[in-house]
């Protein structure tokens, strides 16, 4: 079976949790296999960034990333 990847970017919708009336979106992009797959990657960039404590996550082996995080935002 051959897996077809494309490039996926997903827009995560955000908003400051000091001023909950700005909202903005995290861009992450990367390849995978389906829209609900580069969902879960998104979700696990994210995750990963925070973890570390870094704003700006570093690019995942499987070309995952985003340009940076804003401290004090949340996913939505």
């Amino acid at each position: 079976m051959h897996l077809r990847l494309r490039i996926y970017e997903v827009d995560v919708p955000i908003h400051d949790t000091g001023h909950p009336d700005r909202r903005g979106v995290h861009v992450f992009t990367g390849v995978a296999d389906s829209p609900a797959a580069a969902l879960r990657r998104a979700h696990e960039v994210y995750d990963a960034a925070h973890m570390a404590g870094r704003e700006i996550p570093g690019r995942q082996p499987d070309s995952w990333g985003a340009r940076g995080l804003r401290p004090g935002w949340q996913m939505e």
